[in-house]
């Protein structure tokens, strides 16, 4: 089996295991049971880690998955009406919100940054950030990866104009880079394992120093004003919130858990659990004030087409959720 067969197996194994669904009416029930509809990323697996971690039993809600690559997708679903729980990295809401999406953001991680990485393929010759002038670099567009790159260009005097981004999902970016199509490639975790232990690849320069590890967790201001799928939703973040900290408690257990359930390869989920271990935060000041920055900087880039006012996009009624979180670790 090639490399690049085997990658493409991998990540289409990512997409499609752990999928279900359930049809729900337009206000969020099913004979009179409220759904709560949740976006998953392939990469992230939280229905895999809700129920391995036991979260998924006793729900007086039924749950319809819906999987997809990345967080701006997600967000669009949100903003579509389409899905009322989504977790995603720091940047998809600074686009989100420079479209004017109808997105809140009710709760907050902090995650390790060593596995947010600028990735290199085997046998590249570039040994540091400057030496990407000239480059092909693939990204997700509005990806947590498309703000480490921005910033490790701008802190080693470089600029969006200096390179030249390939806008690709991470399947196509993953096979760009092992053909040769693409110099870079910024990504996050478990890409960034996957690309150094299956390809041979090398991190030229990961997260640290250049950008914060938060997560958010979203849903729609329409959510919100349903009282029945908002009740719903704030006990689905509680246990999504026990889900991460069983993780962190359980990390080797997790990683074959998961390894299993998506194939995997074992050293790959090891590693990538271990890189991305997050800690349950409240949405504060200093919190904002970081997304403010993030979305200052694309702004200044001219990468999102109006100045956003993030704050706008927060909602703190959950708070007490990551206070109790705190204080059970």
């Amino acid at each position: 089996m090639t490399r690049r067969h085997g990658a493409a197996i991998l990540l289409t194994a990512l997409l499609t295991v752990g999928v279900s669904a359930c049809s729900s009416g337009d206000d969020g029930s099913e004979g009179g049971e409220v759904v709560l509809r949740v976006g998953d990323q392939k990469g992230a697996s939280i229905q895999q880690m809700l129920t391995a971690a036991g979260q998924l039993d006793g729900l007086t809600y039924k749950i319809k998955w819906s999987l997809f690559t990345s967080g701006p997708p997600i967000l669009e679903g949100v903003n579509a009406g389409s899905v009322d729980f989504g977790s995603v990295g720091n940047t998809p809401p600074v686009f989100a919100a420079a479209a004017k999406a109808r997105i809140v953001i009710v709760g907050a991680t902090e995650s390790r940054v060593t596995g947010q990485g600028i990735v290199v393929p085997k046998g590249s010759t570039l040994r540091a950030p400057a030496e990407l002038k000239g480059k092909k670099v693939a990204v997700a567009k509005g990806s947590s990866a498309h703000y480490h790159l921005l910033s490790v260009l701008t802190k080693n005097g470089l600029s969006f104009d200096d390179i030249e981004p390939q806008y690709l999902q991470p399947s196509d970016a993953l096979t760009a880079l092992t053909g040769g199509r693409v110099d870079a490639w910024a990504t996050w975790e478990p890409y960034t394992a996957q690309a150094e232990l299956n390809n041979g690849a090398r991190v030229l320069v990961d997260g640290t120093g250049y950008t914060n590890g938060y997560g958010f967790q979203v849903t729609s201001r329409t959510t919100l004003k349903n009282e029945r799928r908002a009740a719903a939703l704030k006990d689905f973040l509680s246990r999504y919130q026990r889900a991460v900290q069983w993780s962190n408690a359980n990390s080797a257990r997790w990683a074959a858990i998961w390894a299993k359930q998506t194939r995997l390869p074992g050293p790959v989920a090891e590693r990538a659990v271990q890189r991305r271990l997050s800690a349950i935060i409240p949405i504060d000041d200093a919190v904002i004030a970081s997304e403010q920055r993030i979305a200052d900087s694309f702004y200044d880039v001219k990468v999102i087409p109006a100045k956003v006012t993030i704050a706008d996009f927060f909602d703190r009624r959950f708070n007490g959720l990551a206070v109790v979180a705190q204080q059970r670790k």
